[in-house]
């Protein structure tokens, strides 16, 4: 399926937040991208705001508009608050939980990592990113010289960001763990799910 592969601090620059990790770009030029500059002063309705929170978890996850709508709709038939459930179901998503765990970069890179089949679960090979981990479901890197170096690599440049702690790690296996489903508070994502919830259940 297609990917948003367009310029990432334009879309940055439209929502007024680093959805693709920090930009110095962004630092410098706070404000919308195009000709009119900070001069620029849009009001939006409550379907505008709805349609932008949307907007900025789909970029993120970079998902697919059909993809995130599936989303919303199995959250929508579990029990409890649809929107932490919504977000649970992306945070606990193969790609997202291999980027959590510091084995990629990046989440394009994380769901590469998996699509190209160097990720296992539970000791099984898996090269869907949208797999559905569980509690106690094991993520490794396959034991492979090549997976592992890449591995290695992404490891020592995601040393300063902090692994969940609803995930565990050991960097010599190459593995890690689903403790258990992340909490809302243990989320903190950048947009507001509720608008999102509200925006679809028109």
């Amino acid at each position: 399926m297609a990917r948003y592969t367009g310029p990432r601090t334009r879309i940055s620059r439209r929502f007024g937040t680093p959805i693709f990790g920090p930009s110095k770009y962004l630092e410098r030029r706070q404000y919308g991208p195009g000709v009119h500059g900070p001069k620029s002063r849009r009001k939006f309705t409550d379907y505008g705001l709805g349609l932008i929170e949307k907007q900025k978890l789909r970029y993120y996850y970079g998902l697919m508009e059909r993809q995130f709508r599936n989303v919303y709709e199995r959250a929508l038939k579990r029990r409890g608050v649809t929107g932490e459930t919504m977000l649970q179901i992306l945070e606990t998503r193969l790609d997202s939980v291999v980027f959590h765990l510091g084995f990629a970069a990046t989440r394009p890179s994380a769901r590469q990592l998996v699509t190209h089949g160097h990720i296992k679960v539970n000791g099984r090979k898996v090269n869907v990113p949208s797999y559905a981990l569980k509690g106690n479901d094991v993520v490794e890197v396959k034991d492979s010289s090549v997976s592992r170096q890449m591995a290695t690599r992404n490891l020592e440049m995601a040393a300063s960001r902090a692994v969940p702690d609803w995930l565990s790690l050991n960097r010599d296996a190459f593995k890690g763990t689903v403790v258990r489903i992340p909490t809302r508070d243990e989320i903190q994502p950048l947009a507001n799910e509720q608008a999102v919830v509200e925006f679809y259940s028109r």
